[in-house]
């Protein structure tokens, strides 16, 4: 009985110590502006929609985007990789939780043994040859109390960097996603340059037949030919040029989506997507919203524990140890009563010198988290910027859309006047050839930019954490469960 009360007061001893060691934890603090200066003049979603929830993509209203999306999560490779880094973060913690108990071990063995004959006695003679056994069940158990909290630390400091890994998986998710976002859209924007081609190909066409048509009638000279075929040969070198980027980009997307190259495709389609309207909030709520930066703070929290396992070394270690079991000479009784033996003890260990050892280990540990609180405090500053330049290029974008469409509205107008004055003989075929580039040039020049619109804004929802919150991490709890 006495053992027990050791043990149960040792125990005691230990889940009440107040005392552990290093700094509490409290988060650094970050330059934060109270709104984002390129919001002036942006129209944002209304009030009642303040947050992007769910699948983020589907803001499009795209079907084939939503199919391709679908399947990232569950074939995209790095996601993967990312997905079993956090497997192994979350087995570190419970690998460190372990601690908080004892190790028991058991096990069974069987001797026999004889001494040599030729071992003198104490008494002068030579010791007769008599052979023996020993048959042992020993059960075996330690335990070192946490009294100075290394071990509370270093679960606190793996549980930190499992929750950093999970947002690394998010952080991972957000940007594979993006970036198939931006891919398709630009794939769209060529196959809405190419349908532009192909139409004005045809339109160059009929030019070249009005132009020969007048060269056979003696209207105009043989110049005004090969002006038009020219027109037209650069025309359709242009619009097969395409096809280089549009197949590289189809193949981009084939990788993310984890379907080999050779057997994916995607149908041309027109771009008909416009940029929605985003919910920005207020920057303050940008750091629980982004999982890159929840990673950052939490592995700021994981160093800061790493300051109390380091500062723990100057402590003494208390280990309690028991033993017991069964032993006996004779097979027969060997299980009984009579043989059974036990010893219970405890024991002590201090570093009295360790040459700095413990004390550079300290500095290294304050010296890493000191990195961890500027990395902290350079991601949200990053991500303060990304929100800004993409809120400016919205802004600025829409701005030029719309006068880029006058000009597509002007150089219509401008052709359609001159190609008139040529058909009257008054101007030359060279003016016809200016005007039909200059409206091919902005009729490019306005798809590409609703192109670039709609790729600034999913980087505008990727720089706003694509509807994550930091309150989606894994709780300690959840991190040591049996569930998955």
């Amino acid at each position: 009985m006495k053992i027990f009360r050791l043990i149960f007061a040792a125990m005691i001893l230990s889940v009440f110590a107040a005392c552990a060691v290093g700094p509490n934890y409290v988060r650094p603090s970050a330059a934060t502006p109270p709104v984002f200066k390129e919001i002036s003049g942006w129209k944002t979603a209304q009030p009642a929609d303040n947050r992007i929830r769910g699948p983020w993509w589907k803001i499009y209203n795209d079907p084939t985007l939503d199919r391709l999306e679908a399947k990232v999560n569950v074939s995209n490779q790095n996601i993967i990789q990312a997905e079993a880094q956090f497997r192994q973060a979350r087995a570190l913690v419970m690998a460190a939780r372990a601690a908080y108990f004892p190790t028991i071990g058991a096990g069974v063995s069987f001797a026999r043994s004889s001494p040599s004959t030729t071992t003198v006695s104490s008494f002068g003679g030579f010791i007769q040859r008599t052979e023996s056994s020993d048959y042992s069940l020993p059960v075996n158990a330690s335990w070192e109390p946490d009294f100075w909290g290394k071990v509370r630390r270093s679960v606190e400091s793996n549980s930190a960097n499992a929750q950093a890994s999970a947002a690394d998986l998010a952080s991972a998710e957000l940007s594979i996603q993006s970036e198939l976002a931006q891919d398709y859209f630009q794939l769209r924007t060529l196959d809405a340059q190419e349908k532009l081609l192909d139409s004005t190909v045809s339109l160059y066409k009929e030019s070249l037949k009005l132009t020969t048509n007048r060269y056979n009638a003696g209207v105009v000279s043989e110049a005004d030919v090969a002006q038009a075929d020219t027109l037209l040969k650069t025309t359709e070198a242009q619009d097969i040029d395409l096809g280089v980027q549009r197949a590289q980009l189809e193949h981009a997307i084939a990788v993310l989506v984890g379907t080999p190259a050779s057997s994916f495709s995607i149908p041309p389609l027109p771009l008909t997507a416009s940029p929605p309207a985003i919910p920005v909030g207020v920057p303050s709520e940008l750091l629980e919203r982004r999982p890159d930066i929840a990673a950052a703070e939490r592995r700021v929290v994981a160093a800061n524990a790493q300051i109390g396992v380091a500062e723990a070394a100057y402590y003494p270690s208390i280990t309690l140890s028991a033993s017991g079991g069964f032993q006996s000479g004779s097979i027969s009784k060997w299980l009984t009563w009579p043989s059974r033996f036990w010893s219970f003890g405890p024991s002590l260990g201090w570093t009295i010198f360790s040459g700095g050892l413990r004390h550079a280990q300290t500095a290294e540990a304050r010296a890493a988290y000191d990195a961890s609180v500027a990395a902290y405090r350079e991601t949200t500053l990053v991500a303060f910027q990304e929100v800004e330049d993409n809120l400016a290029a919205l802004k600025i974008l829409w701005r030029e859309a719309i006068t880029e469409d006058a000009a597509v509205r002007a150089a219509k107008k401008s052709t359609a006047i001159i190609t008139n004055q040529y058909k009257a003989g008054t101007v030359a075929y060279l003016n016809v050839i200016s005007a039909q580039s200059a409206e091919l040039g902005n009729e490019k020049s306005a798809i590409d930019i609703q192109g670039r619109r709609l790729n600034a804004s999913v980087l505008l929802i990727k720089a706003l954490g694509g509807g994550w919150d930091a309150s989606s991490l894994p709780t300690a709890g959840e991190l040591t469960s049996s569930k998955k």
